[in-house]
């Protein structure tokens, strides 16, 4: 016993100080892809190479709208592979409370060989926590808002209901890491629970398959008001590879109304931690 507490008095404080700090995330980590939209060439090349079509291009009347959408994106870096426009950066907090807001379009006058000649529009960027009145800037002082916010909703807790609906349990695997001492989401006042009756939010990953669709649906139905539905990682957010056919349903949307999407394939622990928190912020008002 002695020997663990001289253990860990040398190794001292772990607990990462994130949403303080940025996160402490490896430079070899991927994140979300970045393209330069100004000086993109082509789009055909990336479109071509993406599994999951969350690089799209859509050519009309000598013009070329072109489409990233996160939720698909695998982060597999395919498409920067094929693109020198395209690198892969290890940007993880891209959790958004709108689906939409995780599609970046733009359009592009043709060439006769059709490259691209010049950008009609400037994209914004996805992920972002966007300035608006009432709405803090940064994620720390989001976090602020947030732990005031969830106090006086739940009670200073907020606890998670996790339902594996199809995953291949890459993003299990990750939430599991929140548990540890490096994350330690509990010092935010959140748990994890066993039952759907005593959760506030349901964590659900994987594409949903036929088999969990109803088993999902009770679970939501379990669970007390108000409730909170965050979908995990790209099959989570969009059905990921398998999409929707005869054995999946698709996204957790086509089954229950979502909060807050969480892209990522699978989203790591801080990827996790900032989708979690921007969705407490969605929480309304118990009477």
């Amino acid at each position: 016993m002695f020997n663990i507490l001289r253990n860990s008095l040398r190794a001292g404080v772990v607990t990462t100080s994130y949403p303080s700090t940025p996160p402490e995330v490896s430079s070899r980590a991927r994140g979300r892809p970045e393209i330069d939209w100004a000086n993109w060439q082509d789009a055909r090349p990336a479109a071509a190479s993406c599994p999951t079509g969350a690089i799209v291009h859509e050519d009309r009347d000598g013009r070329r709208t072109a489409h990233l959408d996160l939720a698909k994106c695998l982060f597999c870096g395919l498409c920067a592979e094929a693109d020198p426009a395209i690198r892969m950066t290890n940007i993880c907090e891209c959790a958004a409370a709108i689906r939409t807001d995780l599609v970046t379009s733009v359009s592009y006058a043709l060439k006769p060989d059709g490259t691209h000649e010049r950008m009609d529009s400037a994209p914004a960027a996805p992920g972002s926590i966007a300035a608006t009145p009432g709405q803090p800037a940064s994620i720390e002082a989001l976090a602020k808002v947030i732990q005031a916010r969830a106090a006086k909703v739940l009670g200073r807790s907020l606890h998670i209901r996790e339902v594996d609906a199809g995953s291949c349990n890459g993003c299990e695997v990750e939430i599991v890491g929140l548990g540890g001492p490096v994350y330690d989401l509990e010092r935010f006042g959140i748990h994890f629970v066993a039952s759907p009756r005593h959760a506030d939010m349901l964590l659900v990953t994987g594409p949903v398959t036929r088999n969990m669709e109803l088993a999902l649906k009770k679970t939501y139905d379990a669970m007390p008001a108000p409730r909170l539905v965050v979908a995990v990682g790209a099959c989570g957010c969009s059905g990921g590879l398998f999409g929707r056919n005869y054995a999946t349903c698709g996204a957790v949307d086509a089954v229950l109304p979502v909060d807050v999407y969480i892209p990522g394939c699978p989203p790591n622990p801080f990827a996790l931690l900032h989708g979690i928190l921007l969705a407490v912020d969605r929480l309304p008002r118990r009477s």
